[in-house]
């Protein structure tokens, strides 16, 4: 059913456009430059967050932090399994997911790890990410309090479905 969805949509809206007498190529192509526009723009600071990512795995500083880290997770009722995806989710969506395909093959899908990270990324943001686009996009260059307050409230989001997902 959900492969039918998308191109019932597109469909009603040409023809609601049609209706309204909307020239929607025109509209299609002005949005689409638009959109090159927009990724021309972003695509530095993207590019800036990977590599960052990818550096801090290949270096071994995430490995450093998760040791570092575990027992305080622990305290905190996160299971140590899931420190790199806890570090790591608030840069990067894709390297989250790829983290849950290994907790995945190493617990199997039903365990109580998987389903913790499951929830962590339900509810959580690759925070850095975000503010990385929106400070491209906007002129507010100042993120004192959001960044610390999106890291805290994912962090208690963390805490929240280790419990959530045990209770149940």
């Amino acid at each position: 059913m959900s492969v039918y969805i998308l191109p019932i949509i597109f469909v009603l809206l040409f023809i609601y456009c049609i209706y309204k007498r909307v020239n929607t190529y025109d509209y299609f192509v002005k949005g689409a430059k638009g959109a090159i526009k927009l990724v021309i723009d972003i695509f530095p600071f993207i590019a800036s967050i990977l590599i960052a990512v990818a550096l801090l795995r290949v270096s071994g500083i995430t490995d450093f932090l998760v040791n570092l880290l575990a027992p305080i997770f622990r305290f905190f009722g996160i299971p140590p399994e899931l420190c790199e995806l806890v570090l790591l989710r608030p840069f990067t969506g894709s390297g989250s997911y790829g983290i849950l395909e290994n907790i995945f093959v190493t617990y199997g899908a039903d365990s109580y790890i998987s389903r913790c990270a499951c929830v962590i990324l339900g509810c959580s943001e690759t925070i850095f990410y975000v503010a990385t686009v929106y400070i491209s996009q906007t002129k507010v260059k100042r993120l004192l309090y959001a960044i610390p307050v999106a890291l805290f409230a994912s962090f208690i989001g963390t805490i929240l479905a280790c419990l959530i997902c045990k209770i149940m």
